[in-house]
């Protein structure tokens, strides 16, 4: 049998040379690289994530510690603007609020009370930003290549991008009613109008040398959306996605405390009716650790798609 050497040196050349090595070549990290080096290089990678982590508690923990000294001197009204050890304390009684159908009905204890809202209310996040993403994507690849679909779509995508998603709340619940259905429908509108205009500017930034190049080798319209426009603009997309995962949080909120009936936009909407600072504080903290472990799992997922990309691997982390 021969080594995988061997087989590299008697690959044919031609379009199946790059199948025959693909399946001749051993299994296992590129060659050159020697272990050490693979060694050093995972090192530093967890020296890098446990670094971030350090920093992000001492962030976390100064602006804790401010607070409580602005309520240690009197600065802050301990019944309007409770410092955290007052309002963390009383968990369980906090939690009381959370529900998983509904505003007072955690059962299960308090913690799966709490952790049942969060997940509904990081469900409708998710399903609106990918409906958004997805959506827009696909708007604005046919509206870049098909000049009459470009027309006809684009004057209406820009008269209807500035309307806020909160204006389109009556015609959510006049559409679907009460549900899910509303919360996820305004995360769509609030991403799809942007993302699609977006898309649509990446695509005409693109260097009218890649197209010329992929025509030469013969690329299809297919393969040159698939191979030259996607990675060529998926970055950009991405980012943009990350600041719009922030604004969603602030319409699905809404949403849920009128159009859903439950969730954490919800738990705030009770809060302000009885005026319980310790329970808006409470829930603020709630939604903005949900908020964070959110945009930790979209920077992942980047990291993932965009694989190829240098300079996305290295701001993502």
């Amino acid at each position: 049998m021969a080594t995988g050497a061997e087989a590299r040196a008697l690959a044919p050349t031609g379009p199946g040379a790059l199948k025959v090595v693909a399946r001749t070549s051993p299994p296992g990290p590129p060659p050159g690289i020697p272990p050490v080096a693979r060694r050093e290089d995972g090192r530093g990678r967890l020296r890098g994530t446990v670094t971030a982590v350090l920093w992000y508690l001492a962030s976390i923990s100064l602006f804790g510690a401010l607070w409580e000294l602005a309520w240690a001197v009197g600065w802050a009204d301990p019944m309007l603007v409770p410092p955290p050890h007052l309002f963390l304390r009383d968990f369980a009684g906090q939690a009381a609020n959370f529900g998983g159908q509904g505003i007072g009905e955690a059962s299960g204890g308090p913690l799966l009370g709490v952790l049942t809202t969060v997940a509904s209310t990081m469900l409708r996040v998710v399903a609106g930003l990918a409906l958004g993403f997805v959506a827009s994507l696909a708007v604005g690849l046919l509206v870049t290549y098909f000049r009459t679909a470009g027309k006809l779509v684009v004057p209406t995508i820009t008269m209807l991008a500035p309307i806020s998603p909160i204006a389109w709340l009556p015609v959510a619940i006049f559409l679907f009613g009460i549900g899910n259905a509303p919360a996820v429908f305004l995360v769509f509108i609030g991403v799809f109008f942007i993302m699609t205009l977006a898309t649509i500017s990446e695509i005409q930034a693109l260097s009218p040398m890649w197209r010329d190049v992929a025509r030469t080798m013969g690329a299809t319209r297919p393969q040159m959306v698939r191979h030259v426009v996607l990675p060529a603009i998926l970055p950009g997309l991405f980012v943009l996605l990350r600041l719009n995962l922030f604004a969603a949080w602030m319409v699905v909120l809404i949403a849920e405390a009128v159009g859903v009936g439950s969730g954490l936009g919800m738990v705030v909407l009770l809060a302000r009716n009885t005026f319980n600072a310790p329970l808006v504080f409470f829930t603020m903290t709630v939604i903005g650790v949900a908020g964070f472990c959110m945009d930790v799992a979209l920077r992942a997922v980047q990291r993932k798609v965009l694989w190829w990309d240098a300079g996305v691997q290295a701001v993502a982390r």
